[in-house]
């Protein structure tokens, strides 16, 4: 809001759950100044994304499509050696991948893609019935060959199906968890709507202009329901919430109009505000880290760059490898080079 509202340094005249509130409301100030700084630098880094990294990958996505036609081309007219073929499978296999969701190729060559795709899909289904089938013969004659104990099979069985227990209950806790926690986020935000009724008429009581003979004060709480209004207009429960509890404090007394239950009440809905701010700034810094390097802890804009410098650096030693293996791949012999250093 445009006008601060600070916390008196008098921390005895608060309770204990007082206290561990301000240090939420703190809390919950220091994101949301946060937020306004990456909404702000927004705009800007991905000004500096388009810039810098664009153009890079627009390139490698241009090397790698011709990589994958002058592969499948190869791989149309001349015969390979079995082992050579597998590299080749490997290698349009993962181009096709890498490629088939590109922004950065026209609709022929994604139709290209396209079809290398499909096939090598089919390709890998249609091995992977037979292989199979073979894997169970093969057990089977070891248990032959072997005369695997029965009993041992068994035990083999159960400490398998404990295992699958076991993650299946992990996924079950987990899921649960995220219900419960769902729950009570949808539950904390109820409480805020209803609870900022509450202190707004509470606030609006103890600052009314009207009641407020002196003439210098009576101007400076006129300002202050202003932003008062303002705030509940914005159903902003965290400015409301602070500014009752300064204006208690500053009775001198102990805030007795907030119970310890309501006190965890506004406590709980803070809690998810706080969250959503963690998801709104999350989700900001998510879209800019393009590395796949782990994310900074506590990203700040300053890091934001840093990443995509470290990125543009690596992917331009990137795309000048991968045009010097393209001019390799355009003729037999040089693939065949590729192939025979392993380095396809």
């Amino acid at each position: 809001m445009s006008k601060k509202v600070s916390l008196l340094p008098s921390a005895e005249a608060l309770s204990p759950q007082h206290k561990k509130l301000n240090k939420l409301i703190e809390q919950i100030e220091q994101q949301k100044q946060d937020l306004t700084l990456w909404q702000n630098a927004k705009s800007e880094i991905q000004s500096y994304i388009q810039l810098k990294l664009v153009p890079i990958y627009r390139d490698l996505h241009a090397v790698y499509y011709r990589q994958l036609a002058q592969l499948w081309l190869h791989l149309q007219q001349e015969d390979f050696a079995k082992a050579d073929l597998a590299q080749l499978d490997e290698k349009l296999t993962k181009l096709a991948k890498q490629l088939k969701k590109s922004n950065y190729l026209n609709t022929a060559e994604l139709e290209k893609v396209a079809e290398v795709d499909s096939f090598y899909q089919q390709h890998h289904a249609h091995r992977q019935k037979p292989n199979k089938k073979a894997k169970s013969a093969q057990a089977e004659q070891r248990k032959a060959e072997r005369h695997v104990d029965i009993e041992q099979e068994a035990a083999e069985e159960h400490e398998s199906y404990e295992a699958w227990d076991s993650e299946q209950y992990q996924r079950e806790k987990e899921e649960h968890q995220r219900k419960r926690l769902e729950q009570k986020r949808e539950q904390a935000e109820k409480l805020a709507e209803q609870s900022l009724k509450t202190v707004y008429l509470k606030i609006t009581a103890m600052i009314h202009p009207d009641r407020e003979p002196d003439e210098s004060k009576k101007a400076e709480k006129t300002e202050l329901l202003q932003v008062v209004n303002q705030a509940h207009e914005a159903q902003d429960l965290f400015y409301l919430l602070k500014l009752q509890l300064q204006l208690e404090t500053n009775k001198g007394k102990s805030p007795k109009a907030l119970t310890d239950e309501h006190l965890k009440f506004y406590k709980m809905a803070l809690e998810a505000q706080s969250q959503r701010l963690t998801s709104q700034i999350d989700d900001i810094t998510d879209s800019f880290h393009w590395s796949e390097k782990p994310k900074p802890k506590n990203m700040q804009v300053k890091d934001v760059y840093k990443v995509i410098d470290g990125d543009v650096s690596v992917l331009k030693e990137q795309v000048k490898w991968e045009k010097e293996r393209l001019k390799y791949m355009e003729k037999v012999k040089g693939l065949e080079v590729l192939l025979a250093q392993n380095v396809l």
